[in-house]
This record gives structure tokens, sequence and C-alpha cells, in this order.
């Protein structure tokens, strides 16, 4: 039985109210077009989508993962590892580095175009009932979510579904699932606009994924988050594995694309662990992944050979993240869009990655903590090519330019800045300067790493966005 042939006319018979999307693209600008209505937190909308389609998500085991970075790295691992062990599974993520179905994936593979067009006319009706009451349009994001739930469990029955929150936790629209385990990776300063100006008002946000007596997984490490993680488990009655606490990893060899490492946890002990993607972090990326999925085994008999385990971690791959997309230059992509992020970027680039010269790109939104990020970054280049995303929320290459000649001052290092605000341009600009022992880095909004990979790889430009 083909997926198209799984929903059935019946089941679509509330479309047959409103006009038909004719085709993925319409289905595509139909669900974009709704980012006009914004972020708005909040679960009623999708709450009364679930309720008009028959609550498909009360049908669906699910790994809830939050957390400011690391989010998308945990969810490779658990679904590699989890294919792996013969597991079907379900991944949502967000947002998509290449093409829209991206974001909807069954067995590593994107939803089929077709098949995306019949559920987003499942869901057009639906969404015009709910735009005609007080409650409002429901937003792009809150569409594709539903979207993603339809597609689980109303037509490819996924075992597991690696759910990852949009933006927050408390009012995410993800959060309309009860998991089977909640994931909360780390917490950092990032869409501070909207869940709020302190560390501790962003963990609050994140830690509002965890239910009831649902295991909890987190590597958050400042002392006031991790408290709250406590705090809000322990009111929950949900069982707490924290990172240093309950699990620890120990490094044990780094190189590029390869680090192994040791996880000890409070069930066993593993080694070596061997994964291909780079940075120290992925480390406790991959062990938050292995914790979680140590507790599955213990609390729900998931099947985990050693083997499936090792096998899964090595060959979990993250596109957009620290990922050398090119040989002749050697150049590197990243989506370092937060203080965190750049941290972390600039971690592996003294650690990891040898190279004469360090030629960096980088283009950002307007509503992030620059001045922050460029202080990990200024100190490591020899040229910075600033550019903007093409993208409606680009930060103008002047200002970021401004910015960066206003921090030149206090980083004690001088470097060639090269305003360019094409990107295309820029990335010319960038390959043109590296020579065969140099390094070129694109870093940022991940809308401007969508472009870049599209470009260099495919020689199209992408679908990015929310």
């Amino acid at each position: 039985m083909t997926e198209q042939q799984k929903i059935t006319p019946e089941s679509d018979m509330a479309a047959s109210a409103s006009e038909s999307l004719t085709s993925y693209e319409e289905a595509r600008d139909w669900i974009e077009g709704l980012v006009a209505f914004g972020i708005r937190p909040g679960m009623e909308r999708i709450e009364k989508l679930m309720e008009l389609s028959g609550h498909p998500e009360r049908r669906l085991k699910f790994i809830h993962v939050a957390g400011t970075n690391g989010k998308g790295s945990v969810c490779a691992y658990l679904t590699s590892v989890l294919l792996r062990c013969g597991y079907d599974v379900g991944t949502f993520t967000s947002p998509y580095i290449t093409k829209f179905t991206n974001r909807f994936q069954y067995n590593g593979t994107d939803i089929p175009e077709e098949t995306l067009l019949l559920l987003a006319n499942r869901l057009k009706p639906l969404v015009e009932e709910i735009a005609a009451t007080e409650l409002g349009s429901p937003s792009m994001f809150e569409v594709s979510t539903a979207l993603a739930i339809l597609y689980y469990g109303t037509v490819s029955y996924p075992d597991f579904v690696v759910w990852e929150t949009g933006l927050g936790g408390r009012l995410d629209v993800t959060n309309i699932v009860t998991p089977l385990v909640s994931v909360i990776t780390n917490v950092g300063h990032d869409h501070m606009d909207i869940l709020g100006d302190t560390i501790e008002a962003v963990t609050r946000e994140k830690a509002g994924i965890i239910k009831a007596g649902v295991p909890v997984i987190s590597a958050v490490s400042q002392p006031e988050a991790a408290a709250i993680i406590r705090d809000t488990a322990k009111a929950k009655n949900s069982s707490l594995y924290m990172l240093g606490d309950k699990f620890t990893i120990q490094p044990l060899h780094v190189e590029e694309n390869e680090q192994t490492f040791r996880f000890e946890g409070m069930f066993r002990s593993i080694e070596p662990l061997t994964i291909t993607l780079n940075g120290v972090h992925q480390q406790s990326n991959a062990a938050v992944a292995v914790m979680t999925l140590e507790v599955m085994r213990q609390y729900y008999a998931l099947m985990l050979e050693d083997e499936d385990l090792r096998e899964g971690l090595r060959t979990a791959a993250w596109p957009g993240r620290l990922e050398m997309i090119g040989t002749s230059p050697r150049l590197l992509i990243d989506g370092a869009h937060n203080p965190e992020g750049a941290q972390m970027l600039a971690e592996s680039l003294k650690s990891t990655y040898r190279y004469d010269k360090l030629h960096l790109m980088m283009g950002m939104l307007a509503n992030k903590n620059h001045r922050d990020t460029l202080r990990h970054i200024l100190p490591l280049v020899d040229t910075l090519v600033v550019t903007e995303p093409d993208f409606r929320k680009a930060l103008p290459a002047q200002e970021l330019a401004a910015l960066v000649q206003e921090l030149r001052e206090t980083i004690g290092r001088s470097f060639e800045l090269i305003i360019e605000p094409n990107w295309k341009l820029a990335l010319e600009r960038l390959q043109s300067l590296s020579n065969a022992d140099d390094l070129a880095v694109v870093t940022g909004t991940l809308y401007l790493i969508a472009d870049v990979r599209s470009q260099l790889l495919y020689n199209k430009d992408s679908e990015k966005g929310w």
C-alpha cells in the first residue's frame, strides 16, 4: 500500500469545502505564506487543529528535544541509532537547510511531495475554520507541526518520532505531545526577545516540556539553569538524568572528522564510542543521545545492541554544522547564530582544524546578540567578509561591519574587513582569498548557510526557511 493510498477519499471530505491546493509548490507556498501571522507562542490553535483532526498525536511515541544549541545534532544521533536498531523513525526538525520537505522525515527520507500536498489539503479547511474564530489563523509553524503529526499519525506510523521544539518549550506548539522522554540539551542566549531576557527566564520556558512522570535527560550546565531543571523535574515527579551527575563523558581521541569517547552512565559504561560530527561539544550531544536511549532501554524495553549504538553514532550526520563542503579551497560551514554557537565554533577552530590563515564570511539576522557572538570569532580571523542573508529579517552588512569596527579595538588583533552585501559575491571573494593551506568558513544565520550549501553542493537556490 502506498502512502497516498493510506489517505482515503473519506478522510479528505473536509477539503471539499475549501479551494484545493493543486501542487506541492502551491502547498508549500500556502504554508509558508502563513508566516505573516508571525510567532505567537501559545497552544490554543494547535489544540484545536488536533481536536478537529481526531487527535492523531495520541497514537505516537515521541522523544521531545529542546535546547538552545545541539537539538538538531541530538535528533540526528537518536534517529541514526534507532534506524540502525531496526525501528521505523519519524524525525521532525527545523529550520530546514535545503528543502521544505527536509523537516518531515520518515526513516531518513523526506516526506513525498504528493503526500505533503494531500495532507495540506486536509489541513487547509481546518485552518480556515479556525481563522474565522477569535483564535485567528494558525501560523506557519503551527500548520507545519500539525502536518508532521498527520504524516506520522495517519500515514507512515513510525515506532518513534524524534520531535524537535521550534522555539522555547512551554508554549512551543510541539508541546502538544506527551513524550516517552524529554530532552533539554542546554540553555543559552537566543530568542531572548521572546523567551525572556535572563538565562533563568529562558530555562523556565524550555523546562516547560517536562511532563508529569516523564523522564528528563539534560546537559544544562549553568548552576542557575540546572537548579530550575531540577526543581521542575522534582515538581513533576520526573526522573532527571543530568550530564555530570547521572552520566559523564571521558574524551579519548579527537581529530578532524573523528572523535572517540567513553560514556559512563548509571546503568553501564560503554567505550569506545566514535562520532564523525566535528566539535568537542558533539561529544556532549552524543552522550545526551546515549543517555536518552539508555533510559528508553530501561523504562520501555528498547532493543539496543552495542554494535547498533556504535554504528548509529558513527554514521550520524547533520548538515550545516561544522560541515566541510569544499576541498579546493577547504570551505567549512557552520550555523553559529548565537554566542554559544560561536563559542563552540571558535573552540573547534582552535582544537580540531589546522590552517595557515582563517578567512571567515558572516551574515546575521537583525534580532540576535551579535556583540557576544563576534567576541568569540574576531580574535581568530585573518579576513572577515560581512554580508547579508537573503531573508526578510537580514541585518544589513553595513550595520554588522559597524559593530565589528567597534569591537576591533578591543581584541588586540588586526584583520582585513570586507563588506559585500550580496552573499554570492561575498562567497566568490571568500573563495578567491583562500589558498591551499588556508581555511574558509561561512557562519551566521542558518538562512545564509542554507543558500551557500545549496549553491556549492547542488548549484541551485535553497528552499530555506522555518
